[in-house]
């Protein structure tokens, strides 16, 4: 069946999201053509959405922006945090316009169309938001053809066929294959871009630590630079004896996608040994599940997930003297949670979300060990949190 035999099909249509439930979105495509199947989240920020695209959290899902002027700074080569894009696709409510910023080197339709990404425009994200928080992130296929030629029966089948992320492991999809030390640079600055690793060396005295890469962002070496540290990345399947050979001062769990409990098959037991030998431990959003897997917690899948740039986190737990209490916003990018009734007696919660209470930090008593869910190297978001990569690093040898 093609839209133009479908009665709903809109004049003009050349994009079109099909959901596993039958549900069909009609748009007008940008960007790369072709179809592509994943899950469909929402994100809520404001800023950033080159940043996201290339975020590898977001492999396997097709983003749909909130904010409706997505495109309107262009992009350029520095707000990325891959190599190339990782989400499949994205869902805009406004055509992609001519950027208006000094320092736009690509349209974003042009850029996306370079990626391989296939966009729709035109699209009530406000109806699809709504529908996604009442009924879950759904799987869907995301398709675009300018001569607005679809078979939907087909793509209806692709959706209904993919088996959805739960039980997914998707970081050895998108994590680097090398073991090499990072040397692009720290904290950003307007004028002058990425501070070489370099300069930032004659004002640290620098601990070792070994980043595992889940599906990292880049900005998160930036700050593990920014705090002080030199960093080695390494590939997610790397073992506890090649860790160790490197001689860490410290390790840090990245984030990434897909189910954690799928990934924590290879990862948990060599987390386990790092506890075990009391090598100091930092994680973030993957890393801080598998961290709490870890230690004998479990995760759950989470109806609609915490995806954007203002969510509300709470420090809890009674170890924050005069900040206890304190909200920190961040920006966050999740489908999976720790789930905080099921964390053993020597895992103390220590941050909460304030949308829905769920965990979003902990810290193994006894143990230099402890992780955030939210995101606070950002890029895009808030900087509230940037004190945990100096706590971090700061507690370094």
């Amino acid at each position: 069946m093609t839209n133009a035999h479908h009665p709903d099909a809109p004049e003009g249509a050349t994009g079109i999201l099909v959901l596993a439930d039958g549900t069909i979105v009609w748009g007008r495509g940008f960007g790369a053509t072709g179809s592509a199947v994943g899950e469909v989240c929402f994100n809520t920020a404001m800023t950033g959405y080159q940043e996201v695209m290339t975020d590898p959290s977001y492999a396997g899902q097709i983003v749909t922006f909130t904010f409706p002027h997505i495109g309107n700074v262009g992009t350029n080569d520095e707000d990325v945090e891959a190599d190339s894009p990782h989400a499949l696709g994205c869902i805009v409510r406004e055509d992609v316009t001519v950027p208006s910023n000094f320092r736009d080197q690509k349209p974003f339709d042009q850029w996306m169309a370079d990626n391989g990404r296939i966009g729709i425009s035109g699209v009530d994200t406000r109806a699809l938001t709504r529908r996604i928080r009442e009924a879950g992130a759904p799987n869907a296929v995301i398709a675009h053809d300018p001569d607005g030629q679809f078979d939907i029966d087909d793509l209806l089948a692709k959706a209904r066929a993919w088996a959805g992320l739960e039980g997914m492991d998707l970081a050895k999809v998108v994590t680097g294959h090398q073991t090499q030390l990072w040397d692009k640079g720290g904290a950003w600055r307007m004028g002058h871009g990425y501070a070489p690793v370099e300069e930032m060396e004659a004002s640290f005295d620098r601990p070792h630590v070994v980043a595992i890469d889940y599906g990292a962002k880049r900005n998160i070496f930036r700050n593990l630079v920014k705090a002080g540290a030199k960093v080695t990345v390494v590939p997610a399947k790397t073992s506890f004896d090649e860790i160790m050979a490197l001689k860490p001062a410290g390790v840090f769990l990245s984030n990434g996608p897909g189910d954690p409990a799928a990934t924590g098959a290879y990862a948990v037991p060599v987390i386990q040994q790092l506890l075990e030998a009391d090598i100091p431990l930092f994680g973030i959003c993957l890393g801080h599940q598998m961290l709490a897997l870890a230690a004998g917690a479990k995760t759950v899948k989470m109806h609609q997930g915490h995806r954007g740039a203002n969510h509300p986190v709470q420090r809890i737990g009674g170890g924050w003297d005069a900040t206890e209490g304190l909200v920190e916003i961040t920006s966050m990018n999740h489908g999976f949670a720790v789930d905080g009734d099921t964390l053993p007696d020597n895992v103390r919660e220590t941050h909460k979300s304030l949308f829905d209470g769920s965990n979003c930090g902990i810290e193994i008593i006894g143990k230099r060990a402890f992780g955030v869910q939210y995101h606070p190297e950002a890029s895009p978001g808030p900087q509230d949190s940037f004190y945990l990569f100096e706590k971090f690093v700061g507690g370094l040898a």
